[in-house]
């Protein structure tokens, strides 16, 4: 049993709220244990320079840890983002795009933000599942003003693991992930698919038959999280 009482397969409890900002085409607020991050997405009529006369749309996504997410104060990234923030946004671009049929989305770019309003652990993985949620309202509202056919061909979920005191566990916590001696990050389409698979050996090497249980274990709590994801997007039209 773990510091916080749940098994080693258990997801922390998990719940989405939709719909909490009045002005983003798509907004969510996600908790994974006391992990929250505000997700919003927002639909521009324009693309990147690189893809005008092509027809073809972008998702892209920033991230953000704002000051008062953390036990000690951290700065606003006000002179440019830092080497982290920059790949976990990148992550956060790559998997949501893994998704999308970017020529049926049409010559728009759809910007998720997410902004980590609390961290204990998985931010980047909340991030990805908050932030399909966004994306999937903002398409959703493409399709009430006249897009034709949903261009989401599937669901995007993500989730943390780690291999501490000789167990592989689910969703760590801050407590867990800073002691882990394999860290890794799983990304999943709804179809069972690998997206990205991020994993590092802390202090050295680990077998291959633990990778093989950390995928397996992972792969059971994303169907679990599509699953919250779909209950929070019931009534809209956006598959």
């Amino acid at each position: 049993m773990r510091a916080d009482g749940r098994r080693n397969d258990e997801l922390r409890p998990t719940e989405i709220e939709v719909g909490i900002n009045r002005f983003a085409a798509g907004s969510c607020l996600i908790a994974m244990g006391h992990t929250r991050v505000h997700c919003t997405a927002s639909i521009e009529e324009r693309v990147p320079r690189w893809l005008r006369e092509s027809g073809r749309g972008w998702v892209t996504a920033e991230y953000r840890m704002l000051p008062g997410a953390t036990d000690t104060r951290s700065r606003r990234e006000t002179n440019g983002i830092k080497g982290r923030t920059a790949e976990i946004q990148r992550l956060i671009g790559r998997s949501l795009r893994s998704v999308i049929d970017l020529e049926a989305l049409g010559p728009v770019q759809i910007t998720v933000d997410c902004d980590v309003l609390q961290a204990d652990g998985g931010t980047r993985c909340a991030s990805i599942n908050g932030g399909f949620v966004a994306l999937a309202q903002a398409v959703a509202r493409l399709r009430a003003e006249g897009l034709q056919a949903s261009p989401l061909r599937d669901q995007v979920g993500a989730v943390s693991l780690g291999l501490i005191d000789g167990e592989v566990r689910l969703d760590l916590p801050y407590e867990e992930d800073s002691r882990a001696r394999v860290d890794l990050n799983l990304v999943m389409a709804g179809g069972g698919g690998l997206i990205e698979v991020q994993g590092t050996g802390e202090d050295g090497p680990f077998a291959r038959s633990a990778l093989g249980e950390m995928l397996d274990l992972g792969a059971a709590g994303i169907a679990t999280i599509h699953t919250v994801q779909r209950a929070a997007l019931e009534g809209l039209s956006w598959r």
